[in-house]
């Protein structure tokens, strides 16, 4: 039940996206840090669970932001993808610090040369901070730039790449389905809240402190009802479609269900579990504003034990500066 929100619509960060990842909290995680050498450009959690130790987001120093979400395809059976999802944000992030390699052209190799077929089902917001930020053009007005692309497993070429945050003023939300499906009340719910905490603390003249803790309210708005007794799981686990944030929930009730047929709301064939008890187990904040400054904060809720941890203290915050941000954002 991952959620990701972005905006372009706050005057001193032109882009600003927020992020829920709900997972087993048994699942082994790494925190959010800088990769080792030769990748230390990359920052980004990842997991510890797959051999290819792939992110569900991350940004590096050239300014490449990626974000996943996975979402189960109603007619198809869930199975564990040969590919590791994570790993498609991995093979964006890791692009050589001097690549010049378009988003594009990454869609283009990831699409019609590596294949989405086989990793199951995501939707992945990827490309680079210059082509949201805009500069002012005659007058001062901001310029419409190319903006961030979303591809799936349904995307069939590059032409069906859809762009989003190339203006200013959107607001835009993934979840665990296909980007522009409305029927997810958390979807919905997502963009106005976002909108509404961007809003409110413009007019307030808040602090970026002040807004990150918004923010991160945003991100734990908990809506989930309770589990009515004697009420089918299969039945209850529609419920999470309706709030941003997952308290834990399951156990026993959950033992032989995947993270995907939990984020689809629906009950499939058995693979492999990490632990029974999901809901939200790490929360981050990024905003970048006009200058190529990155703030990234990432929150994380559980332990290696799957417990909670006190708000704030699992807290990791980096400031990063985009390398050479004039010249690739341009004049």
């Amino acid at each position: 039940m991952c959620i990701a929100v972005f905006s372009t619509a706050h005057p001193e960060y032109p882009f600003i996206l927020i992020s829920n990842r709900d997972e087993y909290l048994g699942r082994p995680t790494h925190v959010a840090s800088w990769w080792s050498s030769p990748n230390e450009h990359v920052l980004g959690g990842w997991d510890l669970h797959r051999a290819a130790h792939g992110t569900w987001l991350g940004v590096t120093r050239q300014g490449r932001i990626a974000v996943l979400t996975n979402f189960r395809e109603e007619d198809q059976a869930i199975v564990e993808g040969k590919k590791s999802r994570g790993a498609i944000v991995n093979s964006f992030l890791l692009s050589p610090p001097d690549s010049d390699e378009s988003t594009e052209e990454f869609a283009k190799r990831l699409v019609e040369e590596d294949g989405v077929q086989g990793v199951g089902g995501f939707s992945l917001l990827f490309g680079k901070l210059q082509d949201v930020i805009r500069r002012g053009g005659e007058g001062n007005e901001p310029t419409k730039k190319k903006g961030l692309a979303i591809v799936s497993n349904r995307t069939p070429d590059v032409e069906g790449l859809i762009w989003v945050c190339g203006e200013r003023d959107e607001t835009h939300a993934l979840s665990n389905s296909w980007y522009g499906d409305r029927s997810w009340p958390k979807v919905v719910q997502g963009e106005e809240e976002l909108k509404s905490a961007i809003d409110e603390s413009v007019q307030k003249g808040e602090s970026q402190n002040a807004l990150i803790k918004r923010l991160f309210h945003v991100l734990s708005i908990d809506t989930l009802p309770k589990k009515k007794h004697g009420e089918e799981w299969e039945t209850y686990i529609r419920e999470l479609r309706n709030s941003i944030f997952i308290p834990p929930v399951g156990g026993d009730e959950l033992n032989g269900k995947s993270a995907d047929e939990v984020a689809a709301a629906k009950s499939q064939q058995r693979i492999e579990v990490t632990s029974g008890i999901y809901g939200t187990q790490k929360q981050t904040v990024v905003l970048c504003d006009s200058q190529g400054k990155v703030t990234y904060v990432e929150r994380t809720r559980t332990d290696e034990e799957g417990d909670p941890i006190e708000v704030g203290k699992g807290d990791r915050r980096f400031d990063l500066q985009i390398d050479q941000w004039q010249e690739r954002v341009g004049k």
